[in-house]
């Protein structure tokens, strides 16, 4: 005779916490991924100040720039899953936080905890610095709240994006001034280039954006919105490609002002005609490839903006003293 099997069999425990951030990280914050982004947008802005000053930038500004933006790109992350959390229950339940993997409270102690990470390396280099990651985190909340104008904003959705993608200057500002403000020094023509390269983020952030939400046709899904939906595979391709063209004109201007070798400029032009060339591939054949290489692309364009811009000169000039 069979023996009766278990009426009810025991639920399988839940997996730790540093588990199931590890899991998140992987799905919502891939930090492999995104790093060398960060990494050379931190390092750049440093390298960049004290290139324009003409001086040379020191190795606890820089991991205290870098460390500090991968926190913010963090907290910019947890405040758009609080931000869209009804959207994804909604159309994207497959997601970390709508399907339970972690909570929005979790993610609120961990962005927490980065942040007593931040003022504490931000005072390491002097209190001032704390005044612009304040700024900084005042707009991500503003962003959080939509700037308490939801329906507005999302019936524009060009000043949406602008609104949003103007954290990358106040981000770029502080990254920049752990170099300057601890130094001092601001010569002549500093301002200038500095505004440049301020904007310059703001046109990256734009390029990213736009790129990472222009779809294939056959991809679009329902509720998730896309620029490719919004204004058609073509004119999103076009408006990438007119965005890193006024990037390439700020990055160029940047260059000459820095100093740099021509070399770097080149550089600068062959990785805009490479980006150039997916964004205007995609918007006339918007398949499911096109839609990739123009991500990957974008990724490229900035990324050696980034590296032309900052880090590669400064190595330059520490090679040949």
């Amino acid at each position: 005779m069979n023996e009766t099997a278990p009426a009810a069999s025991k639920a399988a425990p839940r997996a730790s916490f540093a588990a199931r951030m590890w899991t998140y990280q992987a799905e919502r914050f891939p930090v492999v991924k995104h790093g060398a982004l960060i990494v050379a947008f931190g390092a750049s802005a440093v390298c960049l100040s004290a290139l324009l000053r003409g001086g040379i930038p020191t190795w606890h500004a820089i991991v205290v720039a870098v460390v500090v933006l991968f926190g913010f790109f963090f907290q910019l992350r947890v405040a758009d899953e609080h931000k869209d959390f009804a959207d994804d229950a909604k159309y994207r339940p497959e997601r970390a936080v709508p399907r339970g993997l972690v909570s929005l409270g979790e993610l609120r102690w961990v962005a927490v905890g980065v942040a007593l990470v931040q003022i504490a390396l931000t005072a390491s280099l002097g209190w001032g610095m704390v005044g612009l990651l304040l700024v900084a985190w005042a707009w991500m909340a503003l962003m959080t709240k939509e700037f308490f104008a939801p329906k507005a904003l999302r019936a524009r959705p060009i000043l949406y994006m602008v609104s949003h993608m103007a954290v990358m200057p106040l981000i770029d500002l502080y990254a920049t001034a752990c170099d300057w403000l601890p130094s001092g020094a601001m010569p002549d023509g500093f301002g200038l280039a500095l505004g440049a390269f301020l904007g310059l983020s703001l046109t990256n952030g734009i390029v990213l954006e736009i790129a990472r939400k222009s779809w294939a046709p056959e991809r679009e899904r329902e509720g998730v919105e896309t620029y490719s939906k919004l204004w058609t595979p073509g004119r999103a391709g076009l408006s990438v490609a007119a965005a890193m063209f006024g990037g390439l004109m700020l990055s160029a201007f940047v260059h000459v002002q820095s100093g740099a070798h021509v070399v770097f400029l080149a550089g600068l032009l062959l990785a805009a005609l490479y980006a150039l060339y997916g964004a205007i591939d995609y918007a006339g054949t918007p398949t499911v490839k096109a839609a990739k290489r123009l991500e990957t692309a974008s990724g490229v364009f900035v990324l050696t903006n980034y590296l032309l811009l900052g880090v590669l000169p400064m190595v330059e000039r520490l090679w040949l003293g």
